[in-house]
């Protein structure tokens, strides 16, 4: 689709005609445009400069980017299926505004969209999900207008992954759907490190929280035929797919994919005690506990748990929280239901509201049944 064409279909859709869209941009800029110059962009016999681009995405609501190339049929989708899926909704013209102005200047630097992505992995581990979605919705709106380079579609990707753990799994459309949109962008990337970690950390977070288990499956299979070289997102995807075995009581298998996780560690367990993008011995033992919580095995998962507990940082404490109710989970699975609803209630309540997450409620759901 050339930009007249663009143009045109999207004056069609706002029921604006070529005097009506030249008036709409004369009030708001205070040009003195008129419909022929409109056609004439329609036509092709011209194309906008910087200033009507500008002009035009505000009136039209349409991204710069997709205005400006005509050959850009990869960011129209994209920026269509983010504003088809969630986020939508939180885009508020300053959002917007955003996006536009950092077309315009170039945006954020490789390295200050690593620093920022280096933040929200630590931010991730202590803030609630309301707080994160706020936060990444509007790099979401910033890093579409950067598509221009192999590292932006990574930061892309990993944004992604981030905003999608904000939903929760069993939703089914809102948080599946941001996975496969990452998966994609990571793709896009070409970069074999972020292909793999993404695919593996939404499959860790789907099979953690025991949604969409087939989607779990999927990412993970993907992941490890990416790359069998171990590596932080190969982890991920290991231990996501055990969760999946485990909880459709396939114990073999999963137990086949917790050694394999675990000799994943071994080579590529992270010093980093505080990041999302970190897998360290405790949050390991976190993964490990509530596999074996799962399956029944009181003996290694409360081994699981004491060692997680030893170095779990003090500052994580909605972690300490996810062992206590692998706990109740253990109780409930023994026989003890209402105990073991009780104790894991008793420790949910015990967390400040706003450190709440969404995995801690779905697990909530998960010792109820």
């Amino acid at each position: 689709m050339c930009i007249g064409e663009l143009i045109k279909d999207l004056r069609g859709v706002r029921g604006l005609s070529q005097s009506g869209l030249a008036d709409e941009i004369n009030k708001r800029y205070g040009t003195t445009l008129g419909r022929e110059y409109v056609s004439g962009w329609e036509l092709g016999k011209h194309r906008p400069g910087k200033f009507y681009l500008s002009a035009l995405s505000a009136v039209l609501d349409a991204p710069i980017a997709a205005l400006a190339k005509e050959d850009e049929v990869r960011r129209r989708k994209f920026i269509a299926d983010l504003a088809g899926t969630a986020i939508a909704p939180v885009i508020a013209s300053d959002l917007l505004a955003s996006g536009f102005a950092a077309r315009l200047s170039g945006g954020p630097s490789e390295d200050t969209w690593e620093e920022k992505l280096s933040t929200y992995g630590t931010e991730y581990m202590s803030l609630g999900a309301a707080d994160i979605q706020r936060r990444v919705s509007r790099e979401l709106v910033v890093v579409q207008q950067q598509l221009d380079s192999r590292h932006a579609w990574s930061v892309a990707a990993r944004l992604m992954t981030l905003y999608a753990k904000t939903f929760p799994g069993s939703d089914g459309a809102k948080a599946v759907s941001w996975y496969r949109m990452a998966a994609q962008a990571a793709d896009e990337s070409g970069d074999t490190h972020t292909r793999v970690w993404v695919r593996g950390r939404a499959a860790i977070a789907l099979g953690y929280e025991g949604a969409s288990l087939g989607v779990a499956d999927v990412l993970a299979d993907q992941a490890m035929a990416i790359a069998d070289k171990p590596s932080l997102g190969l982890l991920n995807a290991v231990m996501g797919k055990a969760h999946a075995a485990a909880i459709r009581g396939d114990h073999d298998s999963a137990k086949t994919l917790l050694h394999q996780g675990l000799h994943s560690f071994d080579k590529a367990g992270s010093s980093e005690q505080t990041s999302d993008y970190a897998v360290p011995y405790w949050r390991m033992n976190v993964f490990t506990s509530l596999l074996l919580a799962r399956m029944g095995d009181e003996k290694g998962a409360v081994a699981a748990q004491e060692a997680a507990r030893a170095e779990l940082p003090k500052s994580l404490p909605r972690f300490a929280t996810h062992l206590e109710m692998h706990r109740g989970l253990m109780l409930a699975r023994a026989g003890d239901k209402q105990g073991g609803i009780a104790y894991a209630q008793k420790a949910l309540d015990e967390l400040p509201p706003e450190k709440h997450s969404l995995t801690l409620r779905m697990l909530m759901d998960e010792i109820k049944v």
